[in-house]
C-alpha cells in the first residue's frame, strides 16, 4: 500500500513510498516462509489469531511493538533483525 500523502493535488508528484506496514509485514511473512511454518503455527506461539497475524503480513494491521516482538520471539529472531530487513528491502 502507497502513501497517499506524498501525491500532489492533481495526482502527480513525488515517487510514493511503501508505508512501514507493508513492509514489516513481508518481512515477517518471508521470514515465516522461510523457516516453513505456517501461520497457524506462528501464531499460536506468538499467542495471537490467525487472522491478525495474516493481516499484520498483509500490512493491513499496525502491530504494536509488543505485538510484533511476540511475533519475531515465535520466529527466533531478534526485533533488530525485522528491522533489519526492512531496511534492506
Amino acid at each position: 500500500m502507497l502513501d497517499p500523502t506524498l501525491a500532489g493535488p492533481n495526482g502527480r508528484g513525488r515517487r510514493a513510498r511503501p508505508l512501514l506496514r507493508t513492509m514489516v509485514g513481508d518481512v515477517l511473512r518471508r521470514t515465516r516462509r522461510e523457516q516453513g511454518r505456517t501461520l497457524a503455527d506462528v501464531a499460536r506461539a506468538a499467542r495471537v489469531s490467525m487472522p491478525y497475524l495474516s493481516e499484520v503480513e498483509r500490512g493491513r494491521k499496525e502491530a504494536s511493538s509488543e505485538v510484533l516482538a511476540a511475533i519475531c520471539e515465535s520466529l527466533g529472531i531478534d526485533l533488530s533483525d525485522l528491522l533489519a530487513g526492512v531496511w534492506r528491502d
